[in-house]
């Protein structure tokens, strides 16, 4: 089930925004359309459970009522509609036999069964079960029978068994005589369910008529969804919001948390920048100088009106010779009315302005008069940029990707980055530190990738264990050994430091 707003309503506050101009939210306007029944719709709609439809609706063609079963909708046109099919004919006959000095009576109804041990009591209470309470379980309504001993009401028993009922057609081309109910029921199935009730899978019916449906399970429905709409109208919302935008309107949040509706969205307007009349000027300067400001302020600045011209108090005139009095010799005077002045042309000018700005988007008029300028976009913010150290990885790898070839700039970073994690903790009286290694340009990068094998020092070499590394004796010089000419590795593209 869904509430919709009534759609000349929405129309009619449509034309409203355009002729305004103002920005109204969305949110309150759905709260004035749930205030009120007849400015929405309720529309009921099938489940369906894959292919199957799991509740029917039924509708009833003679009052537009929606039902949940066709049964229940059968009952209700035999009981509000019954003269329009069927008259009644009470034929006297004689009453029953014997004596009787109490009566079953239906506890929720009222109807009088007659005694249990008549013939007729039985039928009468399954009938009157499943005509009215067939919800209840049987056992259930059976206790709700009472036994009266009151003797009006054993007379009125009496009284009505007197006369035969009868039943007779109506609308159709041979009048029929019916006994019973069952058989007007029966009778009502074969000639007029076709055409009186049908199945649907949408209806829509206006609110009042929604809130009176005769049947109680979708009353009660009703009633829910509109109180859950009426806290927070976030389902009206949207489907107002549907509507007003086929009708052009548009739609913006001010703050970022309440929607307007407009005729326009928020378009800024650069006056400095913009080549735009003086009039149009003073208007945006006004309102961005005057924060809350209205129209009528605005037309008080800009556009003042003239002072109002003084009317001299009439002459005061002496009284006729004649005796009759001044009122009654004076010519009739033209009423006085308390019509506002005609505007100016200089009110006209900033009126058609702050129009055209409205309607362009670039003033904004709320529902409470308010006048606002469009606020100029924030700029889009810049994509951060990577951090130097990751450039220069990253073009390393790429030069190395293409070339083959390592930057002897960027030796060391490119080291690391090559092996893909630093190198194991080393004691520095084992070994010396991998980074500290200088690489030879043009080395290939799987002799950077592996592992480079340790190059000892004399000093630790012979040191003593248990001793420091100032202890330990120091390498003399090999005076054989010069700068040009050094050992080298045995790993290809690494040097032992000198």
């Amino acid at each position: 089930m869904t509430l919709i707003p009534e759609a000349k309503g929405v129309e009619s506050l449509a034309r409203q925004v355009r002729l305004t101009g103002r920005a109204y939210p969305v949110f309150e306007i759905a709260q004035l359309i749930l205030r009120k029944p007849e400015r929405y719709e309720v529309r009921f709609e099938t489940v369906k459970k894959g292919e199957q439809v799991a509740q029917p609706l039924w509708l009833c063609n003679l009052d537009d009522t929606i039902w949940l079963s066709e049964s229940e909708a059968v009952t209700h046109v035999i009981q509000r509609h019954f003269a329009t099919f069927y008259q009644t004919e009470k034929t006297p006959t004689n009453p029953p036999k014997g004596t009787y000095t109490f009566v079953a009576q239906c506890g929720l109804s009222g109807t009088i069964l007659g005694p249990p041990n008549f013939h007729d009591y039985q039928a009468k209470l399954l009938r009157l079960h499943a005509s009215r309470f067939s919800r209840m379980p049987f056992e259930a309504y059976k206790a709700k029978v009472r036994i009266v001993r009151d003797e009006a009401t054993v007379k009125k028993w009496i009284e009505d068994q007197s006369y035969k009922t009868e039943f007779v057609t109506l609308n159709v081309p041979e009048p029929i005589r019916l006994a019973s109910a069952e058989e007007v029921e029966k009778h009502f199935r074969e000639v007029h369910l076709a055409n009186i009730i049908q199945s649907v899978d949408r209806w829509s019916l206006l609110g009042p008529a929604a809130q009176n449906l005769p049947a109680l399970p979708l009353r009660q429905l009703v009633r829910r969804t509109w109180e859950e709409q009426r806290r927070f109208p976030l389902r009206v919302v949207g489907i107002l919001s549907q509507q007003l935008a086929s009708h052009g309107l548009q739609f913006f949040k001010v703050n970022k948390t309440v929607t307007h509706v407009a005729v326009a969205r928020p378009h800024f307007l650069d006056v400095v920048l913009t080549p735009v009349s003086d009039g149009i000027r003073r208007i945006v300067e006004f309102i961005d100088g005057r924060a809350g400001c209205t129209r009528r302020q605005l037309l008080e600045a800009l556009a003042p009106a003239p002072p109002a011209p003084v009317v001299p108090p009439p002459p005061v005139e002496s009284q006729p010779s004649d005796g009759s009095t001044p009122a009654e010799n004076a010519p009739p005077r033209a009423p006085v009315t308390d019509a506002p002045p005609p505007p100016t042309p200089e009110q006209t000018a900033v009126t058609s302005d702050l129009h055209w700005l409205i309607h362009q988007g670039h003033v904004i008029e709320f529902a409470n008069g308010r006048l606002e300028t469009a606020k100029k976009p924030k700029p889009k913010p810049a994509r951060p940029e990577k951090p130097s150290g990751q450039q220069q990885q990253e073009s390393a790898v790429d030069e190395v990707a293409i070339t083959g070839e390592i930057d002897t700039t960027a030796e060391v970073a490119v080291a690391e980055s090559a092996v893909g994690a630093a190198p194991a903790p080393v004691s520095e009286t084992d070994a010396v530190s991998s980074s500290e290694v200088p690489v030879e340009a043009g080395a290939p990068l799987e002799a950077v990738q592996s592992d480079a094998p340790t190059i000892e020092s004399p000093a630790t070499a012979e040191a003593i264990p248990g001793s420091t590394a100032s202890d330990a004796p120091q390498a003399e010089p090999n005076p054989e050994a010069t700068t040009d000419e050094r050992p080298k590795s045995e790993h290809p593209g690494v040097e032992p430091k000198a």
